[in-house]
Order: C-alpha cells, then sequence, then structure tokens
C-alpha cells in the first residue's frame, strides 16, 4: 500500500469506526465531506481528491468493515458518472464488492474472536477442528472477495474493467452466502441479535449481495462474454487481463 493510501485509510477507519451502521447523512454528512470524501473521485482541476479506483477500494472496504449506514460509495460516485445509467450500474457492482470484501474480513475477526472465546465442553469453540475448518473456509472465501474487488480496481484504473467488474462482483456474491452462513454458526443465536456487531453486517451483506446485480445477472453476463467470443479464445482472452 502507497503512503497516500495509507494516510487515506488512517483518515477514514475511526470515523467509519464511530459512525457506524447508524449512521445519516443528515446527521454526519458533513463530516465525510470534510475529510474530502464526496469528491474523492473528482480531478484536482474541478477541486476534488483526485482519487484512482484503487483509492476508492480502500474508502469503500472501509465502509463496508464498519457496515457504514451512509451509502458513501453512491454519493461519490454520484459526482464523476451520471445515475442510473449502464456505467454507473457497473461502478456501483464494483463498490459493493469492496463492501462486500470489507464486511466479510470484519465477520471473520468476530467469529475467530468468538470462537477463541466462548467455551464449550470443557474448551474454547475454537480447539474443535471442525469449527477450524469452517473457519478456514470463511477466511478463504474473504480472500477471494478481497482479491476480486483488488482486480477490478486495477483493471478500472486501467480503463477497462467491464469483464472484471462482472466477475468480482459474482464471486463476492457466492462469498457472502459462506461468510454468513459459518459465521452465524460459530456465533449461535447471539449473531442474530441487534446489539451484537455481526447483525449490521451481515444484513448489509445480504442487502448488497442482491444490489447492482445478483448471480444470475453477472453470471449471464459473463456468459455471454464467452459464447460471443468463443470457446478456443476463452483462456488467452482471460491471461491476457492478468496482470
Amino acid at each position: 500500500m502507497s503512503d497516500t493510501r495509507r494516510m487515506l485509510a488512517e483518515m477514514t477507519d475511526p470515523l467509519f469506526a464511530e459512525l457506524g451502521p447508524d449512521a445519516t447523512m443528515a446527521r454526519d454528512g458533513d463530516r465525510l465531506d470534510e475529510l474530502g470524501l464526496h469528491a474523492l473521485l473528482v480531478p484536482e482541476d474541478d477541486g476534488g481528491f483526485g482519487g484512482s479506483w484503487m483509492d476508492a477500494l480502500i474508502v469503500f472496504r472501509l465502509a463496508g468493515y464498519h457496515a457504514l449506514g451512509i451509502d458513501l460509495p453512491d454519493v461519490t460516485i454520484a459526482r464523476v458518472v451520471e445515475q442510473d445509467s449502464d456505467q454507473w450500474f457497473g461502478l456501483m457492482a464494483f463498490a459493493r464488492t469492496a463492501q462486500i470484501a470489507g464486511a466479510l474480513d470484519a465477520a471473520l475477526a468476530l467469529s475467530v474472536a468468538y470462537a477463541n472465546e466462548r467455551v464449550q465442553f470443557g474448551k474454547p469453540l475454537g480447539k474443535f477442528q471442525a469449527v477450524q475448518q469452517s473457519l478456514a473456509s470463511f477466511a478463504c472465501e474473504a480472500a477471494a472477495a478481497n482479491c476480486a474487488a483488488m482486480g477490478a480496481a486495477q483493471a478500472l484504473d486501467r480503463g477497462d474493467a467491464e469483464f472484471e467488474i462482472a466477475a468480482a462482483k459474482l464471486r463476492a456474491n457466492r462469498a457472502v452466502e459462506v461468510g454468513t452462513t459459518v459465521a452465524h454458526q460459530v456465533h449461535g443465536a447471539i449473531g442474530f441479535t441487534q446489539e451484537y456487531g455481526l447483525h449490521p453486517l451481515t444484513r448489509r451483506l445480504w442487502q448488497w449481495r442482491s444490489e447492482f446485480g445478483n448471480d444470475a445477472h453477472w453470471s449471464g453476463k459473463l456468459g455471454e462474454s464467452v459464447m460471443t467470443r468463443g470457446a478456443d479464445a476463452f483462456w488467452s482472452d482471460l491471461s491476457a487481463r492478468t496482470d
């Protein structure tokens, strides 16, 4: 991570943690504006932050990690792209992918901490092999969602991300199912209580999975792309897009 992105993360992380799931635009919007987050993607010549999509990934992921109650990606992207356009839909799909990656990491951290604290049959839950295996699967899904989001951000900065966004949103959507299932299995009933941190995270994850393209939508897009180019071009096209 570059020094600029590290500073961006250090600036936004404590604010998002403080605002959390109960934040509202009417009450807290000015605090986000003070940091210039609304103009994150606006060029510096136009008075904005001049950030890249990798910068946006840092901010959107942290918004997901803290289940921020304000839809900051929508506000940020609407400053540079016309709302309800096809481009806006794709960019919001990328944003939801980044938010899902962050929220999965937060849910995983909660699950690991709880498994190490909760004692059953004389030892912590985390000592049981079945629980360890489930958490390992969860960690793999969270890592896959983060890699997918990063790949999409890098492709956006290169200027051609249609394929990467479709693949990333589909991969992140599927990680939500595994991640939230394991998280609630580990936590038991406490995971559903509104007072506990897992509740807003999983509520957002299920919401973001459906928004801006569900599994069927992005599977169809990818399938159409492959069919158009033909099976013989699949591997060469795929490998040509890898950094």
